[in-house]
């Protein structure tokens, strides 16, 4: 796919100089359209998608300042460059203070209109990336770690973006869909236009609509996901939930380029590449009638499957220390060890939630923090998990249940380590694997609780005899 071609708009009443920044714009590569009145500018700002705005500022009828004044009540976020070989000081303040990006003035410069033109464009886009990077505060760079699961995953979406073709992730809720989106998005030939998501299931179904496809309601414009995504990325997530009738608008409007607003007649192109989540299956839903079978297999021809978190545990460590990173950058919140044990519990929890669970439960041990160590048993209280032991038919008398919680505990596992390592003939590595440890830790949780090793309990009973 060909880099999406910047659109630029030039508004002047005299034919000539439309004519040559025309020419000019689009030697540099640019899309240019020409207006010669404040009139016919709103039809193609209406019609069409606008990256940047040149405005001459004396034109017959309406002036360039007072279409500026308007847009700006608008809400217009194009950047607009003024032009003028009339104007005073005042006016170009007054331009300014109307949110114009810059002013030039007439016979025009070629080599400061085209830095101007750079400077406002690439202005642009930071801010569009400055508002993307807080509004969706919390998410990374790319799905990580380096399990053997997603390091598969990372290179299949590295296939995957340097094609052109629509892209659909499936995965469980919390698994990190967005995430692998917007690397796809990063990774593709649109990185430098706009990545754009709607969440589908968290609009009400009648205007699921107006947020793809915008709205034209007596006079007043509203630009939907499709068009703010021109050139770029548009990610839907949990696109089952859009009703059928919005599936099919989808569907008709990728496969032309163009769509028609919600309250609106006139087609406006759109260049934009589709990315659809989902968390359930889509080929039962076909089956069910809920889902577009047209739709389905567009977006099938590149499934991708999120793995889940349980399929990928030994990524824990990692995702703990990005996320302890980002939070303590981003609220200030100090960083916390997590303990070997702790890992453990970690490692053989279910996640039900996914990533998504793993990172709300960091950020609460570090805004909760009991110390500069998260314990196992913080984790556990954290998680909700039930740690009561389990008496019936066991050999426990109201002995043992004296004193505090952690000496119950290290009665309690001490006994159940002896058990079995005495079962698996005291070899380390089996006992490991049956009881849920790695050997590492298995060797410092025997040397915690003084367990002697096999070997170490023989030489300790002959020193013990001799001395006797």
């Amino acid at each position: 796919m060909e880099e999406a071609r910047l659109n630029i708009l030039v508004v002047d009443d005299e034919p000539d100089i439309c004519a040559t920044l025309a020419e000019i714009l689009e030697d540099e590569g640019y899309n240019v359209q020409t207006a010669g009145s404040a009139e016919a500018a709103e039809v193609l700002l209406r019609d069409q998608m606008v990256d940047l705005v040149l405005l001459d500022i004396w034109m017959p009828g309406e002036d360039g300042v007072s279409l500026l004044r308007r847009w700006a009540e608008a809400g217009l976020e194009q950047p607009v460059v003024m032009m003028s070989g009339h104007a005073t000081i005042e006016t170009a303040v007054q331009a300014t203070k109307l949110g114009a990006y810059d002013f030039i003035e007439k016979p025009l410069s070629l080599d400061k209109t085209l830095l101007t033109v750079t400077h406002a464009l690439e202005s642009s886009r930071l801010q569009r990336e400055n508002r993307d990077l807080r509004a969706q505060a919390g998410w990374v760079e790319r799905p990580s770690g380096e399990s053997p699961a997603i390091r598969q995953f990372r290179e299949q979406l590295q296939r995957v973006a340097a094609v052109d073709s629509w892209a659909l992730l499936l995965g469980e809720p919390g698994s990190g869909k967005e995430v692998a989106a917007r690397y796809l998005h990063r990774q593709s030939r649109r990185a430098q236009g706009p990545f754009v998501d709607l969440r589908a299931a968290a609009i009400a179904r009648p205007n699921v609509a107006i947020e793809l496809f915008g709205n034209e309601d007596h006079g007043k414009l509203t630009r939907g996901r499709l068009e703010v995504a021109h050139g770029g990325t548009l990610f839907i997530d949990e696109i089952a939930d859009m009703d059928l009738e919005t599936q099919a608008r989808l569907f008709s409007a990728l496969q032309e380029r163009r769509i028609i607003r919600v309250g609106g007649t006139t087609p406006v192109p759109v260049d934009v590449r589709v990315i659809a989540g989902s968390a359930q299956d889509l080929a039962l839903a076909v089956q069910s009638g809920q889902f577009r079978s047209d739709l389905y297999y567009r977006l099938s021809a590149l499934p991708l499957k999120v793995p889940p978190l349980s399929a990928r545990s030994a990524d824990i460590p990692a995702l703990i220390e990005e996320f302890v990173r980002f939070y303590g950058a981003r609220d200030g919140l100090a960083a916390r060890h997590f303990a070997p044990e702790t890992l453990d519990v970690l490692h053989h929890y279910p996640w039900p939630g996914n990533v998504r669970e793993l990172q709300n439960l960091v950020e609460r041990l570090l805004i909760l923090a009991e110390g500069p160590e998260v314990s196992a048993e913080e984790v556990e209280g954290a998680l909700g998990l039930d740690n009561r032991l389990v008496l019936v038919n066991s050999n426990f008398d109201g002995e043992d249940f004296g004193g505090t919680l952690k000496r119950a505990r290290e009665r309690f596992e001490r006994a159940f380590l002896e058990y079995h390592l005495a079962r698996n003939d005291w070899n380390i590595a089996r006992t490991a694997e049956v009881v849920g440890l790695e050997r590492t830790h298995l060797y410092r949780k025997l040397k915690n609780l003084s367990i002697a090793l096999k070997g170490e309990r023989h030489a300790g009973e002959d020193g013990d005899e001799g001395e006797g």
